[in-house]
């Protein structure tokens, strides 16, 4: 059996506005009604597979069951890092977690957030790689080039594939993102193919790569694993150990100064989805992308997105452009130029426009929700609550809110009193009540939450209860 462990932590900026720090481009359903994290895991399951072990971050643990539960998959282990560190403890984490089990097992590393349409192609490339990682060959997997493309890195082979079969070829050396000239050089040489960050290996001999060439991260990451502590089934490393860790990818720490390496090359089609530009790659029919409600006249090689509900998006005699409306923020850019969306989210972040990492959707264990009105002393959200789940039972300093609950049931705590308020009925939360809101039905409860105060704020919480944990 296989153990997928699937890489979930990051908080990309190159898809913003739909890809943020609060919620990143994994979990969003950028190729259809499935999130790419989801996607990436029904592919790495079913025979030959075990259940998978996800590495993901603090903020994404719940986002990352839920969305399990959606896709009907069970995860083996879901390990909370205390803090983003790259690749090489992620992968080492997942490990030497599996090490202690089965030193023999197989583990198949993955990013979360690519975009693999031919399953069984795939799997078929794993199947060929498989023999190579049982004998101890640490194998990565290169995709074919069909462009000299500037945005990835490249797997030099010591000579041209032969034939289209994927076998494990040896590997000469990484090459880092080339400028144009070099990248349309190495596509014409055709001993080059792009390094997709996905890898195989037996456990042991991973381990063992770790323990001759970081063996200081070896010490800090069993470290926060024997320190790890238990939380509602995740497993959360311990961080004064985690942080001891270096910050750096499994490429630089590994896999680069490792000599027994092999490369398969996968022949189907594959992308990391790292820029809009790419996303328009996958998605075009003709040279148009649309998507919502979107609408185009006399536009070509153009990708026009709307991520509102009812609100349209027209272009008009467009070339080369990409325009993706969400309910807060809109990107207008040139196709050339979407590897530099990472700039403007900077400029953002310094002139401290929330719009640069908090996603207008903020997802919560219990459901979510989103400011629809904000104005100087008041606030209008949507609340949603998922069936059986409830809020924290809790209090504001600053703030008294009225619930009015649109569909479902809601099962409201106000003090000392309980009832249940059913939908076009509502409730007074008045100014330092301890109260709490739960959906004791089996339909998601929508509820209009109505905040008046001095300050609005997240963090005017005092929390006495709460079912998820949380600090």
């Amino acid at each position: 059996m296989i153990t997928p462990v699937l890489l979930c932590g990051g908080a990309g900026t190159r898809l913003w506005p739909l890809s943020r720090k609060s919620y990143p481009k994994q979990f969003s359903p950028l190729m259809g009604d499935e999130s790419l994290f989801q996607a990436s895991a029904r592919r790495l399951a079913g025979d030959g597979y075990a259940a998978p072990v996800v590495v993901t971050a603090d903020a994404f643990r719940f986002i990352v069951t839920e969305q399990l539960a959606e896709a009907e998959i069970a995860p083996g282990a879901v390990l909370i890092e205390p803090m983003g560190r790259d690749t090489a403890p992620a992968v080492l984490a997942a490990a030497l977690h599996l090490f202690a089990a089965d030193p023999d097992g197989v583990m198949l590393v993955a990013p979360s957030d690519h975009v693999i349409p031919d399953a069984d192609a795939f799997n078929a490339t794993v199947q060929a790689a498989l023999p190579a990682a049982r004998n101890g060959r640490l194998v990565t997997f290169g995709i074919g080039p069909d462009r000299a493309e500037t945005g990835y890195g490249y797997l030099e082979l010591a000579a041209k594939p032969v034939g289209a079969d994927p076998v494990p070829l040896p590997l000469k050396a990484f090459v880092e993102k080339p400028d144009a000239a070099t990248a349309q050089d190495m596509l014409d040489a055709g001993r080059y193919l792009w390094n997709a960050g996905i890898f195989l290996f037996s456990v042991r001999a991973i381990v063992a790569a770790y323990t001759r060439f970081a063996p200081d991260m070896v010490t800090a990451v069993q470290a926060a694993l024997d320190g790890a502590k238990s939380d509602l089934g995740f497993t959360r490393l311990a961080a004064t150990h985690w942080e001891q860790a270096a910050a750096i990818s499994i490429d630089y720490a590994v896999m680069e100064k490792a000599d027994n390496l092999s490369v398969v090359p996968y022949g189907g089609r594959w992308s990391d989805l790292g820029d809009w530009a790419a996303v328009w790659r996958e998605t075009q029919d003709g040279g148009l992308s649309l998507s919502g409600p979107a609408t185009a006249l006399d536009c070509d090689n153009t990708l026009l997105r709307s991520e509102v509900e009812g609100q349209a998006i027209v272009g008009i005699g467009l070339s080369d452009i990409v325009a993706i409306a969400m309910p807060d923020a809109v990107l207008i850019a040139h196709k050339d130029r979407t590897q530099d969306v990472k700039q403007a989210v900077a400029e953002l972040k310094r002139k401290k426009a929330p719009q640069a990492e908090a996603f207008p959707k903020d997802h919560r264990p219990w459901g979510w929700f989103e400011s629809l009105v904000v104005g100087e002393r008041f606030q209008v959200k949507r609340i949603v609550v998922h069936p059986g789940a409830a809020l924290s039972l809790q209090s504001h300093h600053h703030r008294s809110e009225h619930w009015i609950v649109v569909q479902g049931t809601a099962k409201v705590t106000v003090d000392d009193a309980v009832q249940l308020i059913s939908e076009n009925q509502s409730v007074y939360i008045p100014l330092g009540a301890v109260h709490r809101m739960e959906n004791p039905g089996k339909v998601p409860m929508v509820l209009i939450e109505v905040q008046t105060g001095s300050y609005l704020g997240e963090d005017d919480i005092i929390r006495y209860e709460d079912v998820y944990a949380r600090e």
